[in-house]
């Protein structure tokens, strides 16, 4: 494959064997044309194969936590059933932003009583380096819902919402003593 890459960067033989210099000529820039074209397609080609295979990975990460959420809940369990099976990858949809620190995930899941979506928005944690398209992500889950299908005998099929982290209990508020200015602390004088 290497010998195959550096073969483009040599000469053609067509080129040699002509017995004119401005045919030689003419023959380099086509022949050096070709292999800018050609290198520029591998690379535009890589690029995309390289953006591809991250998504994927972020798909992977995502839906296996949501996964996780999921059969710690007990409305989910109740209605599909369990093992909680992820559906196939094609059938999902994913929408990266903000420099891939943003995303949001759909995709089908199905058990022995039903099927339905997963709808999912996360942030990643850490920072952007190089390394950091190799290593494992952390994600944390946002807002998670499922929409399920529970069929049923002719008239009690059913179409459920469910919020998966109605259990997320935000930290208690508490009233910030050390950034107040020394003016709010000042009784008022009338």
């Amino acid at each position: 494959m290497a010998r195959r890459f550096l073969s483009f960067f040599k000469t053609s033989p067509a080129s040699l064997s002509s017995s004119s210099g401005k045919a030689v000529d003419e023959g380099k820039g086509k022949a050096y044309g070709r292999k800018a074209v050609s290198f520029l397609l591998i690379t535009v080609t890589g690029g995309v194969a390289l953006s591809a295979l991250d998504d994927l990975a972020i798909y992977q990460t995502c839906s296996n936590k949501a996964i996780e959420k999921a059969t710690d809940n007990q409305a989910i369990k109740d209605a599909i059933g369990e093992p909680i099976v992820k559906g196939p990858w094609y059938n999902a949809s994913l929408a990266v932003a903000h420099k891939r620190h943003s995303v949001s995930c759909t995709f089908p899941v199905s058990g022995p009583h039903g099927n339905g979506l997963f709808q999912l928005k996360a942030v990643r944690n850490g920072e952007d380096n190089w390394y950091s398209y190799f290593l494992p992500r952390d994600w944390e889950i946002l807002i998670m819902e499922a929409l399920v299908h529970v069929p049923g005998n002719d008239e009690k099929q059913q179409t459920m919402r469910i919020s998966l982290l109605d259990n997320f209990s935000a930290p208690a508020c508490k009233s910030c003593t050390e950034c107040q200015s020394p003016e709010s602390n000042k009784p008022e004088q009338k």
